[in-house]
């Protein structure tokens, strides 16, 4: 069962879009393992996103996602990075598909509303940033055998 990192960023808060995006993991069939309403320190980010450090965006990217709150959550399912992925649609929300989150609701690349976690291993690394593991809640939900084979 693979776990991603899901963050609505302050664009998302700010428009009124956390119960659209929250709607849409959960309508996708991933399964909610935790959330937080937070405003996120300069060094949480700054670890965030440490992989682009040296980068000339880095700075900005800091400033931004520290500009306002954000909704971090950690949704699992089986292949739920790539199934995050698709639903949140291309980086590009110009490019991306109707029906995604950032094709339905974004104009600007630095305004794409969520961050999801791009691989198994950044998926594990991200969530434990921002969760410990007690925060995180393993529960049987019903529906399953309606969702997965």
């Amino acid at each position: 069962m693979e776990r991603t990192l899901i963050l609505v960023k302050p664009d998302g808060v700010q428009r009124g879009l956390i119960g659209e995006i929250v709607s849409r993991f959960e309508r996708r069939g991933l399964k909610l393992a935790g959330m937080k309403f937070m405003q996120m320190s300069r060094e949480l980010a700054e670890q965030h996103y440490g992989i682009h450090k040296g980068r000339p965006f880095y700075d900005a990217l800091v400033d931004y996602i520290t500009s306002g709150p954000i909704v971090a959550m950690a949704w699992e399912g089986k292949e739920a990075i790539a199934a995050a992925r698709a639903t949140m649609g291309a980086t590009n929300p110009v490019s991306a598909a109707p029906g995604t989150i950032r094709g339905d609701f974004g104009m600007e690349i630095g305004r794409n509303l969520v961050h999801g976690s791009d691989s198994v291993e950044n998926g594990v690394k991200e969530v434990s940033l921002f969760f410990k593991e007690e925060e995180l809640v393993a529960w049987d939900r019903v529906t399953d055998s309606w969702i997965r084979e």
